[in-house]
């Protein structure tokens, strides 16, 4: 690997690309290191400290920790990212767009620029409702987060945030155009990374100040390899479905014959499902912090980490969106139309309608067992956290706590730093980013990461 790394930097080309990515992942991080003008960012820092949890919480986490410090880049790549998810669902029943999907280049860069011109939307309205909310919070002690409210303050907040995504969006571009890997999971995986530092150094001040034995850090570290074993074993894996292409003659030329496969992938929704899933299951403790009613508060109760309601709809909602995200981005009815087009087959299955009913129950079996490898991703760290909360069931809930084992109603205390969801990014981009790279070294008569074979991302 060591060889390898030197190779990459022996190939000026590759060399150019590499360090033109960590330059502009270094112009995006310190971009979320500058303030927003107009806050006070004491008050700012206590309103935060009791947000953990919610939603406003979780897109923190994608925006690499600069919404909960009000910086420029605030908003992150999240509007982006909206953008293009509602861009996929108007191409499903919108015919203009579906249409253009269909066109190559020419149609994808028509959907770019819709997806650009959604972001901003998206940027106004969310830059405009932070600051009507900012200008109305206090901290929990009673200081007023924006000192000086009025129109000047929304307007340059609208401005700074606006301007901000978009120069995010513009380095994901330059990123996946003249770097290395994919711009836009490139930054979200940089945010998610500039926080570990800290999460190591609060192991080893709990380490120094006895609140962590030795026997649990090692057990943490255990237990993160092994998920990221797990998750890189996941994401490769693949149900190859053989295609056969019956042989054409023209002119004196034969063409077909070969064999190959059609690959369907174990966790074709990538990490989707689970941001969808999070964005509702979060919903209750949002709205218990913006209002005191009793309802609000008791059903946030119910919604909290460990809680059976929590456990229960959060991996209810994974598994939906899972087999909902999937049904869009995937048709198996154009995949057995382009088959027959092309002249392949899949053998013992007639072309058509029946070929299109087989992909289809190859896909619903595999996509079950992604969406419950999404659901044991998500809840895994917050059962090391929290434990289960069995004593809120009925008739049998008091029982349960008093005769399960202590670790799994209390949990293990220990603070995973890598939730699920960033977990699962964090190695798949680095898996994405690994396989472009080995490409790049294989086609110029290099060796890769690995000798004896060839390395694979999520999609190799």
């Amino acid at each position: 690997m060591l060889e390898s790394i030197r190779n990459i930097f022996s190939i000026p080309d590759l060399r150019k690309r590499v360090i033109f990515t960590l330059l502009l992942l270094a112009v995006y991080r310190i971009g979320c290191q500058i303030p927003n003008p107009g806050i006070s960012a004491s008050a700012l820092a206590e309103f935060w400290e009791s947000q953990r949890g919610s939603i406003l919480g979780f897109y923190d986490l994608f925006s690499g920790r600069a919404m909960s410090r009000m910086t420029i880049f605030a908003l992150g790549i999240m509007p982006y990212i909206s953008a293009s998810i509602i861009l996929q669902l108007l191409t499903v029943v919108w015919p203009y767009l579906e249409r253009l999907s269909k066109e190559g280049e020419l149609g994808r860069r028509k959907i770019t620029q819709y997806t650009r011109y959604g972001t901003l939307i998206i940027c106004f309205v969310q830059a405009f409702g932070i600051s009507i909310f900012l200008e109305n919070l206090t901290s929990p002690t009673g200081a007023r987060i924006v000192p000086s409210p009025g129109w000047g303050f929304r307007l340059l907040t609208i401005l700074t945030l606006t301007t901000g995504t978009t120069l995010i969006m513009w380095l994901g571009e330059q990123i996946s155009e003249r770097g290395i890997g994919n711009g836009i999971s490139l930054i979200i995986f940089a945010g998610i990374v500039a926080g570990l530092p800290q999460g190591i150094n609060s192991l080893i001040t709990g380490l120094r100040t006895g609140s962590l034995d030795p026997l649990r850090i090692i057990f943490l570290v255990v237990f993160m390899l092994a998920v990221i074993a797990f998750i890189v074993f996941v994401e490769r894996g693949q149900r190859r479905i053989p295609v056969s292409y019956a042989k054409r003659v023209v002119g004196r030329k034969v063409y077909g014959g070969q064999s190959t496969h059609l690959p369907l992938r174990v966790n074709t929704g990538g990490v989707i499902p689970i941001i969808f899933a999070a964005s509702i299951i979060t919903i209750p403790s949002t709205l218990a912090t913006l209002s005191k009613a009793p309802i609000f508060q008791t059903i946030a109760r119910q919604f909290g980490p460990g809680m059976p309601l929590y456990v229960l709809i959060y991996v209810a909602a994974i598994i939906f969106f899972t087999y909902f995200y999937v049904s869009i981005i995937f048709n198996p009815n154009d995949v057995a139309d382009n088959l027959r087009k092309y002249g392949g087959f899949i053998p013992g299955i007639r072309p058509g309608k029946n070929t299109a009913d087989y992909i289809d129950q190859v896909l619903t079996r595999i996509t079950l067992v992604g969406a419950i490898y999404l659901a044991a991703i998500a809840i895994l760290p917050e059962f090391l956290m929290t434990g289960f909360k069995f004593g809120s069931l009925p008739l049998i809930g008091n029982f349960l706590e008093a005769n399960l084992p202590r670790w799994i109603t209390q949990g293990m205390n220990i603070d995973f730093y890598f939730g699920g969801t960033s977990l699962l990014i964090v190695v798949g981009v680095a898996m994405d980013t690994m396989q472009q790279i080995e490409a790049q070294l294989v086609m110029r008569h290099y060796d890769g990461f690995m000798r004896s074979t060839r390395l694979r991302g999520r999609r190799g």
